[in-house]
């Protein structure tokens, strides 16, 4: 073993371990492979020449212009058992250049996130959380908005639904029946006479605090949601 002496002043070290050394000497752009070959999701991930891609539409009445979200991803493992659909990278593209700096950081961040690989569907909740300040607005339908980027989240919730990397929150054949029948029986009794004469639930109806939707009616004393079927009775 040679003798290495060392003239400058020792600040700080640490030591080098096996797995470490040898992870270092690993090519960079080599994708991360279990040991049955399978790619996964991971940042050194090298970005393909053609990418599939989905574009989305924002309307709100808070702007004038349209934004357009595209969604790219990638397909894993193509033409194996194992093939699988995972998000790239997003853009955001809109005439209205008031809000230009914030739009390319946060859609930097979001493709960052998305090349990490691992569970990126936190970032659906983590955006539908986000309120504005000024007040958030209705959709058509009764559904309420808190927010632009809580309508994004949206969009990247429909999207991955759409590449089944989340589950649609559907209710059960007794749970739908069941909102079928209060519905059809507050109905009944009430008619549509306000702004809402247009939306797809009666006259008077809450908002609903777990689907954002103006459909909580009180049903045999109790508030329940005629879309999503959610009851403060349990």
């Amino acid at each position: 073993m040679s003798t290495i002496k060392i003239e400058k002043k020792i600040v700080k070290y640490r030591v080098q371990k096996p797995e470490a050394e040898a992870a270092a000497k690993a090519p960079p752009s080599e994708p991360a492979k279990s040991k049955d070959n399978v790619i996964w999701m991971h940042e050194k991930v090298e970005r393909p020449e053609v990418l599939v891609g989905s574009t989305y539409k924002i309307k709100t009445p808070v702007s004038d212009h349209a934004m357009y979200v595209t969604i790219n991803d990638i397909v894993l493992n193509e033409g194996t058992p194992h093939e699988q659909r995972r998000p790239f990278e997003v853009f955001i593209n809109s005439k209205n250049l008031d809000h230009f700096q914030w739009i390319v950081a946060l859609t930097r961040v979001i493709s960052a996130v998305f090349r990490k690989g691992g569970d990126t569907t936190f970032l659906v909740d983590e955006l539908k959380a986000v309120f504005d300040p000024r007040g958030g607005y209705w959709q058509p339908g009764g559904k309420y908005m808190p927010s632009t980027i809580a309508e994004l989240g949206h969009v990247i919730e429909r999207h991955l639904q759409s590449i089944g990397m989340l589950k649609k929150s559907e209710l059960d054949e007794h749970q739908r029946k069941l909102v079928e029948e209060k519905r059809a029986e507050f109905e009944a009794r009430t008619k549509q006479t306000d702004a809402f004469s247009k939306a797809l639930f009666p006259e008077g109806a809450q908002l609903c605090s777990k689907c954002n939707t103006a459909a909580v009616v009180m049903m045999d004393g109790c508030y329940t949601c005629l879309n999503c079927g959610d009851s403060k009775c349990g």
